[in-house]
Formats: C-alpha cells, sequence, structure tokens
C-alpha cells in the first residue's frame, strides 16, 4: 500500500503516540493529531488526509459526530477505534462512514490490516459513487437526444437516423458535446 496521509483523533495521549509510531512503522505519514472531536474536525478540514483514525468516545464532540461532519465535509476513509464493543456503537461507526473498527486495547499487528481494509473499502465506494453519476448523466444525455431527435423528427420530418447526424454534425461544428446541442434544440423548441 502506497503512503498515505493520517489524521489521529483520540483524546489518550498515549494511545495517540502508540498509533502515530505504529502508522509510521508502517510506511504512512501522520499529518495531525487531536484530542477531541472538534479538533479531528479541523484537523481533517486543514489536512485533506486518506485515512482518520477515530476513537468513539472523545470530549467535546463524539467519534461519531465527529465522523459524521468529516464525511459532509472531507469525506475520507475512517478506521475507528474504541473500548467499547456495544453493537448501536458498531451500527452507529458504519451508518456515518466507518469503514473498519478496532477495539482498544489493540494489538500493533491489527492496527496495518484494519487501515488497508478501510482505505479499500473507501476507494471501491467513490469509485462506486463516480460510476453511478457517470451512469446518470450517460442516461440523461440519452433522454436529451432522444427528446431532441424527437423534436426534429417531428418538426422537420426527419428519419431518426437524419435527427441523430444533424444533432452530431451540429455538436463537431461547434465544438460542443451533444448533449449541450440537445438541450439547445429543446429549449429551442420550449420558446416556440
Amino acid at each position: 500500500m502506497s503512503t498515505l496521509r493520517a489524521v489521529i483523533a483520540e483524546d489518550e495521549q498515549l494511545t495517540r503516540t502508540i498509533i502515530r509510531t505504529r502508522l509510521e512503522k508502517l510506511g504512512h505519514l501522520v499529518v495531525a493529531e487531536a484530542a477531541n472531536g472538534l479538533q479531528a474536525v479541523e484537523a481533517v478540514r486543514a489536512s485533506q488526509p486518506d485515512l482518520v483514525v477515530l476513537d468513539i468516545k472523545m470530549p467535546e464532540l463524539d467519534g461519531i459526530e465527529a465522523a459524521r461532519q468529516i464525511m459532509d465535509t472531507s469525506p475520507c476513509a475512517i478506521l475507528f477505534l474504541t473500548s467499547f464493543d456495544e453493537q448501536n456503537l458498531v451500527d452507529q461507526a458504519g451508518e456515518v462512514g466507518g469503514l473498519a473498527y478496532l477495539l482498544k486495547p489493540f494489538r500493533k499487528e491489527d492496527l496495518g490490516p484494519a487501515v488497508e481494509i478501510a482505505v479499500k473499502r473507501f476507494r471501491q465506494i467513490q469509485n462506486q459513487a463516480r460510476e453511478i453519476e457517470n451512469l446518470k448523466e450517460a442516461l440523461e444525455t440519452r433522454k436529451l437526444l432522444e427528446r431532441a431527435k424527437g423534436i426534429l423528427m417531428d418538426r422537420h420530418h426527419m428519419t431518426e437516423d437524419e435527427a441523430f447526424k444533424r444533432i452530431h454534425f451540429q455538436a463537431r461544428n461547434q465544438n460542443k458535446k451533444m448533449r449541450e446541442i440537445a438541450q439547445s434544440i429543446i429549449t429551442a423548441s420550449d420558446l416556440i
């Protein structure tokens, strides 16, 4: 795994030091540390890390709410760290974007695989979100093209193939996307 930029948010200084040391031995760069949830949110906004190791129970703002705010403003892989193994905490951690969960005290050998899983899951989720957006855009473009072709076919008595070629030709000549040409045909049609 390549070097990750990490933020550690843990209210116990000794635990922060242990995590920092272990992450650095794994080849990662700790870009910020925080002793409470508010500091964690600010540290993530300022440093844009790849990973946040986040304690659940912290002063001022708990890890669950900190994770919610982080995912809203600066999404990244989140590894929760806690002394509590209550099922509702595990559920809440998953709901706000936690991708891995380690119980304290953890063995130093457990941190590396947990980090790797969290980062891989985050990247998969990000890739899937991009694919979904691309598919939505392609579908929307297809709908616009179909509507624009219909307008051309109806108003200018063209075949479907002729209407498509007209849109394609216009796009190429104007150095625009077919979607833009289709939208302009629809807009013009709405004005008439």
